[in-house]
């Protein structure tokens, strides 16, 4: 019950920045240098999950290759395929770039910390929740650029190359990340000394990043463009599709013979989408285009996954015990 608090908190620190950024937009020269400071927090953010992951973890969940494959399969084409699906009634009812950041969302890799977490809670497959979910990840890092060029920005933009954004990626995400790899050994037994300074730097870029994605959007008017009744579809949508990618990922686990530790794996790795890594992949894809209205589903999609997520491991674990 505490974690489901701690991650509601987070959520409320969330909405502040969105709140913040209201009213009070970060612009102008002041815009600039901010941003500057956000891109060195993500590679920061990206090099100390980089530190955390441990290769004896990893080393023991590559021997579960086919629930990684399943977890892939959900993430990279059933995931896609739905929100390809949605655009004929999603895209009247929300606009073109609200349903661009659907299906950008939808393109997405995993999460990392929470699908861990929630399969921790919920006595999963540890080893094979780290492994997926940083997997995931990293290959979302070339996967995400691709399906973005082909099924957005390449009808949109004519000529639009994704080895450029790619390559951004990599040098912002990847590289810090395997730095971090290497750099493990001796980083390590200092961020277990002081977890409270991790989590709140972890926290903290990704509201940074919040904070000015909402801030450019407010300047360029985006209150304006999405109406309440936009925002209730959006709402609508993000839970309707979290709702049947649960029920696919509780349920085709079970067909193919997987046992209970690694259907929860599965379940929590599958059915999320990760915030930390798309917000700033956003920021490198969808230069020009206004980002607050690209990583609005994102972020609501985002809290109600963890939302439910809590309730079900929380209950999950309960009935372990019982």
């Amino acid at each position: 019950m505490f974690k489901i608090l701690a991650l509601d908190r987070f959520t409320l620190l969330l909405v502040a920045m969105v709140v913040l950024a209201t009213f009070l937009p970060v612009s102008g020269q002041i815009a600039s240098y901010f941003n500057i400071l956000t891109t060195v927090a993500i590679a920061i953010l990206f090099f100390l999950h980089g530190a955390k992951l441990s290769r004896e973890a990893v080393m023991e969940g590559m021997l579960h290759w086919k629930m990684h494959a399943l977890v892939f399969a959900f993430t990279f084409l059933i995931f896609p395929v739905l929100g390809l699906m949605a655009k004929p009634v999603l895209e009247p009812l929300l606009g073109q770039q609200l349903y661009w950041g659907f299906l950008f969302m939808c393109f997405l890799p995993s999460t990392v910390q929470s699908s861990i977490a929630f399969t921790s809670m919920a006595k999963g497959n540890v080893a094979g929740a780290v492994c997926s979910a940083s997997f995931s990840n990293i290959i979302g890092m070339f996967i995400t650029p691709i399906l973005v060029s082909f099924f957005i920005l390449g009808q949109s933009q004519h000529g639009f190359d994704p080895t450029k954004s790619i390559i951004q990626i990599t040098l912002l995400l990847l590289v810090p990340f395997i730095l971090g790899q290497i750099l493990r050994p001796y980083i390590f037994p200092y961020m277990v000394k002081v977890p409270s300074i991790v989590k709140a730097f972890d926290q903290g870029s990704i509201l940074m990043v919040v904070y000015g994605a909402f801030s450019s959007a407010v300047v360029a008017g985006l209150w304006q463009q999405v109406s309440g009744i936009t925002l209730l579809y959006l709402i609508i949508a993000c839970s309707v599709l979290l709702t049947i990618v649960m029920l696919l990922a509780f349920y085709v686990p079970k067909w193919f013979g997987f046992n209970r530790a690694d259907q929860v794996t599965i379940f929590f790795c599958s059915s999320k989408k990760t915030l930390a890594s798309g917000v700033p992949m956003a920021q490198i894809l969808f230069i020009g285009q206004p980002l607050g209205m690209i990583v609005l589903p994102i972020m609501i999609f985002h809290q109600i996954q963890l939302m439910v997520c809590g309730v079900i491991a929380n209950r999950w674990s309960k009935s372990t015990q019982e």
